[in-house]
């Protein structure tokens, strides 16, 4: 009975996965939650195309996928270079032969006050362009492949810093503001053709965008009333006195999500029907101090 059990598990999983043998594209996946996602859409079956601008680290990690070589391509590209996007995705169709799912993962987070322009303005700049221009090269060098399929998944890496306007974000919430309205562009563009997803992660340890923050004093804008307690837990955590409540995925007081939580909820968006779309996704730790 146990056997039979497990085999029906196994059959029900399977049925379940709506993956297998999509084509799925990520930029920024050569390290963080896009190559975490990657790995998983592997898992499941599918053919994967990482994209990243950084080579060293796309050979790097090669290893973590010898065994879906077949089924992988790893690609260099700069997401605010429309050519290179554009080439990324007739390499991929070539190799491939379609395009089912993008996602937009490739960004940088430079916290900082206004009054810190003279050091933030050039990653700044950067950020604009990676952020926007980098979502918007990807969507239009996929959408008409997409169109012509008559089938496609675009999913667009926002953050609660696009909720709402807040000290220490004004050029980063910005740029994820204007993700959403990307995003809610082409979803209303291309009903019945494309579905869209917005994925809006919190605090998120380990991914490296963390290394981007001009002043670090900046992240008090997005935890207000939480402030002193919340950068208390960020401490603790980084000097190894973090209480095991708050960094246990299994307790009501966990305080920052992983990358592999995070990796997960982007694969569930994906992992539908083709008819079943999540429009919109916010990603949070249970016990974080974020407050949009």
């Amino acid at each position: 009975m146990l056997a039979e059990l497990t085999i029906f598990r196994s059959y029900i999983l399977k049925m379940q996965n709506h993956l297998r043998n999509k084509v799925v594209v990520v930029t920024g996946a050569a390290s963080g939650f896009g190559r975490l996602v990657a790995l998983k859409c592997l898992e499941l079956e599918a053919m994967v195309v990482r994209c990243d601008i950084n080579k060293i680290e796309l050979k790097n990690t090669k290893d973590d996928f010898v065994q879906y070589s077949e089924n992988l391509l790893d690609f260099e590209a700069d997401v605010t270079s429309l050519t290179q996007m554009q080439e990324l995705m007739v390499k991929t169709k070539n190799k491939f032969g379609r395009i089912d799912v993008l996602i937009n993962n490739a960004g940088t987070m430079p916290l900082a006050f206004y009054a810190d322009h003279i050091k933030a303005t050039k990653a700044w700049d950067n950020c604009i362009d990676i952020n926007i221009k980098g979502v918007l090269n990807g969507i239009v060098s996929a959408y008409d492949q997409m169109i012509l399929q008559g089938s496609g998944h675009v999913v667009n890496i926002s953050s609660i810093y696009g909720n709402y306007p807040v000290a220490g974000a004004g050029v980063y919430g910005a740029t994820k503001a204007a993700v959403n309205f990307l995003s809610e562009s082409l979803r209303v563009e291309s009903q019945g053709k494309i579905k869209v997803t917005i994925i809006k992660p919190t605090g998120v340890r380990g991914t490296g965008l963390g290394a981007g923050i001009i002043n670090e004093d900046a992240i008090v804008g997005i935890l207000g009333q939480n402030a002193l307690n919340y950068i208390k837990m960020m401490d603790d955590y980084d000097t190894g006195i973090l209480p095991p409540k708050n960094s246990d995925a299994n307790d009501i007081e966990y305080y920052a999500l992983s990358p592999e939580h995070l990796a997960e909820q982007i694969v569930y968006s994906i992992n539908q029907p083709l008819g079943v779309a999540i429009a919109d996704l916010t990603v949070r730790a249970s016990g974080e101090g974020y407050i949009l």
